[in-house]
């Protein structure tokens, strides 16, 4: 890859990165791409060298975060013994939550925007991860594998509400 190309490539994830920041602080509707380019240390123009809109920077960043989450599951699936992956999913979404919380917060915030584009990438995100975790969860013979997907799904969301109301008790088991 050439220097110039690098440096794009840099930059691109630095704008996301910031955009992640701002939108979880301040809500996608509020933030401005000058907040984002403030925030990434560079010109507001130069956002759109990457993204030709606000929403399409949001879905990239959801994408990102979408990513993290199937890579982290995926690694959990391909690694931990059957009668230690329900627990293991657990562990990797708490470490998601203490490290990407900004991206968590994206995440929810998202399911509250009504554009279709964002709408169909929440679902398919969560359909993703939905899917992951029942086909492991299947293939580890965890007995009602449906069930133990929505508890555990339903487990995250609770996860996430106690992030974002600053709430540890309700993670509490």
């Amino acid at each position: 890859m050439a220097k110039n190309e690098a440096t794009a490539v840099n930059r691109k994830s630095d704008i996301i990165s910031a955009a992640i920041e701002v939108f979880a602080e301040i809500g996608y509707y509020r933030a401005t791409t000058a907040q984002v380019a403030e925030r990434a240390k560079i010109s507001q123009p130069y956002i759109f060298r990457f993204f030709a809109t606000k929403e399409a920077l949001l879905l990239t960043a959801l994408e990102v975060s979408w990513s993290r989450v199937i890579q982290s599951f995926r690694q959990v699936v391909e690694s931990a013994p059957p009668e230690q992956l329900e627990t293991s999913l657990i562990e990797a979404y708490e470490d998601i939550l203490d490290t990407y919380q900004n991206e968590v917060l994206l995440q929810m915030q998202a399911q509250t925007i009504q554009e279709e584009a964002i709408r169909e990438a929440m679902r398919d995100g969560f359909r993703n991860v939905r899917l992951m975790v029942l086909n492991a969860f299947r293939g580890a013979d965890i007995p009602n594998p449906e069930e133990r997907t929505m508890l555990f799904l339903a487990r995250g969301m609770l996860c996430n509400i106690s992030v974002s109301l600053d709430m540890p008790e309700l993670k509490e088991v």
